[in-house]
């Protein structure tokens, strides 16, 4: 590989979290190591320790520490970032989150996550929202390649960035298998545990922000529904942060909720396995993904996942899992149907578990390769 170029990823938009936009980075970093490309990796030093646990082989460069605020970050972006890169000599800067330096000599391979801030802008704050349909569009018009997460982020781009400039390719996320496996009982036990259920009680699994696109209001419906009707329905439990839907938290607050809903909060990434796998039913009732993770991290850990055929998750979730439409009453009919049959959850976790296992960070990487290269490659194979 000593004739390709030298490329420089920046890292420092991982959030404090480490939620969905740092297991990218590195399942990323890890797929590109796995295929024998080694890149320079600009980084905040509270995240070094956790991307070279992913992927130690790259070359890693600590980012200024004021970084840890975001407008100073997307300052540094604009000027140390290029500044960064004529020094390491790299002429390739890969910006993993939508923003990317304006003015530079390197070629700028930008990657878009999620098109629904035009296709639903409602789900999103206003401030929000106006800052990534700007960057989208600039990235469309400034940007040297542009790699979406799915075709149905892919396509909502060229629809409204007609006039786009770079080459726009897909890469399917891909999936940690060392976190995200079917669970054993003793770890399905334990997260039990870190749950407050009592031991041997089940429980229904939603992972992700409660924001107004993840539909939780709906859920939330759906299973005070069920529970009133079938007391031995299980618990909803909630892993994430409270997000800004004002319908979800009313319901939360809620204290007719206390006995059907528990607010689990952020769990450790190792748990989240676990927390996805040992559930009788993962549920993701969302509005409009860019692509979907939880969904592909529900079925690497074997779960039976019911969601909705909106935007990318068909892409993602094919015929290994249950769809509904997204209202309360059709998420309520359908879960009942998967809670009470063994057998269709039994098959719908054979077949998540196989389906996941084409989406791998190798097959994301390599089409990033191409991306930094210059160069036409297929897209993730993933179908």
């Amino acid at each position: 590989m000593s004739d390709a170029p030298r490329v420089l990823l920046d890292a420092t938009s991982i959030p404090p979290s480490r939620g969905g936009v740092a297991r990218f980075i590195a399942g990323l970093a890890a797929g590109l190591e796995q295929n024998g490309r080694l890149i320079d990796i600009v980084v905040k030093a509270d995240d070094l320790d956790f991307l070279t646990a992913a992927a130690p082989g790259h070359r890693y460069h600590v980012a200024p520490a004021r970084l840890s605020r975001r407008p100073a970050r997307l300052l540094w972006e604009q000027r140390g970032l290029p500044a960064l890169a004529r020094r390491l000599g790299c002429t390739v800067i890969h910006s993993p989150h939508y923003t990317f330096p304006l003015l530079t000599r390197a070629r700028r391979v930008v990657t878009v996550h999620d098109a629904t801030f035009f296709s639903s802008p409602e789900a999103h704050s206003r401030l929000k929202g106006e800052f990534f349909r700007r960057w989208i569009r600039l990235a469309g018009h400034r940007a040297d390649h542009l790699v979406a997460v799915s075709e149905a982020t892919a396509g909502e781009i060229r629809r409204v960035v007609p006039d786009l400039r770079p080459d726009i390719t897909v890469a399917y996320l891909g999936v940690d298998t060392s976190v995200f496996h079917r669970p054993d009982a003793a770890a399905v036990e334990t997260v039990r545990g870190e749950l407050g259920l009592a031991p041997g009680e089940e429980w229904i699994a939603f992972l992700g922000t409660i924001e107004p696109r993840k539909n939780v209001p709906a859920l939330i419906r759906a299973v005070r529904a069920l529970r009133a009707s079938r007391p031995d329905t299980p618990k909803l439990v909630l892993s994430g942060s409270r997000g800004w839907d004002e319908d979800a938290l009313r319901l939360l607050d809620d204290p007719a909720t206390a006995s059907d809903v528990v607010e689990a909060g952020y769990l450790p990434l190792e748990s989240l396995g676990a927390f996805l796998g040992g559930a009788r039913v993962v549920v993701y009732p969302s509005l409009g993904e860019g692509f979907g993770l939880p969904v592909l991290e529900a079925m690497a850990s074997g779960a039976a996942v019911l969601t909705t055929r909106r935007l990318s998750i068909p892409e993602v979730g094919g015929d290994a899992v249950a769809y509904a439409e997204p209202d309360a009453l059709s998420i309520e009919k359908a879960l009942a149907v998967l809670l009470s049959d063994s057998e269709e959850r039994l098959e719908l976790a054979v077949a998540a578990l196989a389906r996941s296992s084409r989406f791998t960070w190798a097959a994301c990487a390599e089409v990033y390769q191409h991306a930094y290269d210059g160069t036409s490659g297929s897209e993730a194979p993933a179908r």
